[in-house]
């Protein structure tokens, strides 16, 4: 009706107690139709007001462009870039648009203090020797279940236990490859994994991949006859920074191509658990039968940030990763190891989980309508499932890292495109992060980035 003009920007809808009373609906689910409204730009909320019939949505929110890459290998040169960006967003009075983590405030620190007291005072000595990889029998356990919850068969050896996935990528990666080989990326990656190819001197062939459809498969099968490739880094589930989730039969397609040709996959996997989706998406790991996939995951992003515990599924190269995690950081603390293995073991991570999913997705579309009301209509969006970052491509006379130094000397982080990217590209394009409570001074620093925008235009 609003589409069709029956209901005109500015006409009152009805209110969510006339929709639960109409409809037969839970409250819950009124709200919850009116936030996907709002998103959409279809109708906009007034303090004490209720909903209105809004014009917004004729601002067409197409997605970011796929990316189009070069096909040749490059070498990366993006650590003192990223390194300076990440310095800049550490201050706490900084908004943190730009960070990479969700607000602290949405973890269960109260629960996660207990339960670390309680295995701290309770944990055998002798367990300070299971520290040691693969680390705790118990947490193993316990992740092993999970990754069977959502179809895939892990046996209990293959887990390795790291400091945060980090560790588990970087040793993965160590594990599969020498200084000098190449390996395939997404374009654009997390920063993280070009700093990792640039410190252990190997090569990237960026593949081309689409915000909502993930890395494009027949480039990646073309570039794999071309180069030499060893391995892929690729995040099948809600990418950073797009967002964008490969199909499971996609997933499938990807692990068969590797197997073909005998090159390892590393699978960050960190944003798994923040998929909207009820339940867990299936990962690559779900259909690998021959032990190539090295599939990391870490309970950083989900549940106890700053507890640094990850892992690593390592098919066929467990034994590998071990003695390299022996030869780097030795072990992983024992009383984390425990206490996050109490937590999965008594139900309560699924509960946390779903109160998180909820709350970023309320955040994200609270982001959106910041965006409709003061971005200036020349820019795409992203529009996950899950997670909590938007990629945003703004006009192409912006340039994003001289836009990210203009909105830092305002106190506000954004993550410019270049540190996304081995050659330095999508100049203009930005990454934003919704994981924080959508206040009034979110809204004003999306107007003044906004503005910002207008400046350099």
């Amino acid at each position: 009706m609003i589409r069709s003009g029956t209901l005109r920007s500015g006409d009152r809808m009805p209110s969510v107690r006339q929709l639960c009373q109409e409809r037969r609906l839970s409250p819950a689910t009124a709200m919850r139709a009116y936030q996907e409204l709002e998103a959409k730009g279809l109708v906009e909320a007034r303090h004490r007001s209720g909903y209105f019939a809004s014009a917004l949505w004729r601002q067409s929110l197409a997605p970011p462009q796929r990316s189009r890459p070069p096909k040749r290998s490059t070498r990366v040169e993006v650590n003192d870039l990223v390194f300076n960006i990440l310095q800049a967003a550490r201050d706490r009075e900084v908004i943190p648009l730009g960070s990479a983590f969700p607000s602290p405030q949405l973890f269960p620190w109260n629960k996660l203090s207990r339960y670390l007291g309680s295995s701290a005072r309770n944990m055998d000595p002798w367990s300070t020797v299971e520290s040691l990889p693969p680390g705790s029998e118990d947490l193993r356990r316990q992740i092993a279940r999970r990754y069977l919850q959502s179809g895939a068969r892990v046996d209990l050896d293959e887990i390795v236990i790291t400091s945060g996935a980090l560790e588990a990528l970087t040793l993965s990666l160590r594990t599969v490859t020498r200084p000098g080989d190449t390996v395939a990326i997404e374009s654009p990656t997390f920063y993280a994994c070009l700093q990792a190819i640039e410190t252990n001197g190997l090569k990237a062939v960026e593949i081309p991949t689409d915000p909502h459809d993930g890395v494009d498969l027949s480039a990646l099968a073309q570039a794999i006859t071309k180069h030499t490739i060893k391995a892929c880094w690729f995040m099948t589930t809600l990418q950073n920074p797009l967002g964008a989730t490969l199909a499971d039969e996609k997933k499938q397609e990807l692990v068969r191509l590797l197997e073909r040709h005998g090159v390892a996959l590393i699978e960050d996997d960190v944003y798994g658990d923040l998929h909207a989706a009820v339940g867990r998406h299936k990962s690559a790991k779900t259909y690998d039968r021959k032990g190539v996939v090295l599939h990391c995951g870490s309970f950083s992003k989900c549940l106890a940030p700053g507890y640094r515990l990850g892992w690593v599924a390592a098919g066929k190269y467990s034994r590998g990763v071990q003695e390299r995690k022996i030869a780097t950081t030795l072990a992983t603390s024992m009383p984390i190891q425990l206490c996050i293995a109490k937590m999965l073991r008594e139900g309560g991570y699924d509960s946390h989980l779903a109160k998180l999913r909820t709350t970023l997705a309320k955040q994200q579309v609270a982001a959106m309508v910041s965006l409709r009301k003061h971005l200036p209509r020349e820019y795409r969006v992203s529009q996950p499932q899950g997670g909590y970052f938007l990629w945003i491509e703004l006009a192409p006379g912006v340039d994003a890292l001289e836009l990210h130094r203009l909105a830092l000397e305002r106190n506000i982080s954004l993550a410019p495109g270049p540190m996304f990217s081995a050659r330095r590209e999508f100049k203009h394009f930005i990454r934003i992060n919704c994981g924080h409570p959508w206040t009034e001074r979110m809204d004003h620093a999306i107007a003044e980035i906004g503005s910002l925008i207008r400046t350099l235009l």
